[in-house]
């Protein structure tokens, strides 16, 4: 097992317990959670593979990763007091998730020959789709929607490995930038309150 693949690991992890917990937030049960941490966790894959005809999914010839999600959610739903009070514990687990799955959909698209921009775009597939299904399924507004820069942190991210795999950087050095690059970017903008322009419509005071 390389060291992508335990990037993919980690990735599964960290999506299933941040699914997990939005499913606990919304008081779902046992099944309800599990669906959310899975959707979560392979939903962005699920649809990158779609896209560009890899079928079966990637899941299901590497049926190891369910066992991941299942293990992930029993650790939820046991230490939920404990990881949901956990400050920002969410945010922490979804941006992990988001960055190394930002690089896996990049290492896919670049593996298969495609455009850098197709192969950035399957990135951010990867990255964020699976939680857009999880806000949709919680009835949220999913957060690549809202102000909060999301996508393009992993679009970020996305150029960061193409650029650092084009100069011929170690894997591993471009794996851990990239990793830092969305982290980094998350952070800041949370911190400091950076985010996309909203715009809504003046209600008329008639």
């Amino acid at each position: 097992m390389g060291f992508f693949d335990v990037l993919d690991i980690l990735g599964t992890i960290a999506f299933a317990i941040s699914g997990a917990l939005m499913a606990i937030k919304r008081e779902m049960d046992v099944f309800g959670i599990f669906i959310v941490a899975f959707v979560t966790a392979l939903g962005g894959g699920i649809l990158r593979d779609v896209f560009i005809g890899n079928t079966p999914v990637w899941w299901m010839g590497h049926f190891y990763v369910v066992h991941f999600v299942s293990i992930s959610v029993f650790l939820a739903i046991v230490f939920r007091n404990k990881i949901y009070f956990l400050v920002k514990s969410l945010f922490i687990f979804d941006t992990i998730g988001l960055a190394i799955f930002t690089i896996s959909g990049v290492q896919i698209g670049v593996s298969a020959n495609l455009d850098p921009a197709v192969s950035v775009v399957l990135g951010i597939m990867t990255g964020c789709f699976g939680g857009v299904i999880r806000d949709i399924l919680c009835n949220e507004i999913p957060i690549i929607f809202r102000k909060e820069i999301y996508a393009l942190a992993s679009l970020a991210g996305g150029i960061c490995f193409i650029i650092l795999y084009s100069l011929n950087f170690d894997k591993n050095i471009s794996y851990i930038s990239t990793i830092l690059l969305v982290v980094v970017i998350r952070v800041f903008a949370v911190r400091f309150g950076i985010g996309l322009p909203t715009y809504s419509i003046k209600k008329s005071k008639n």
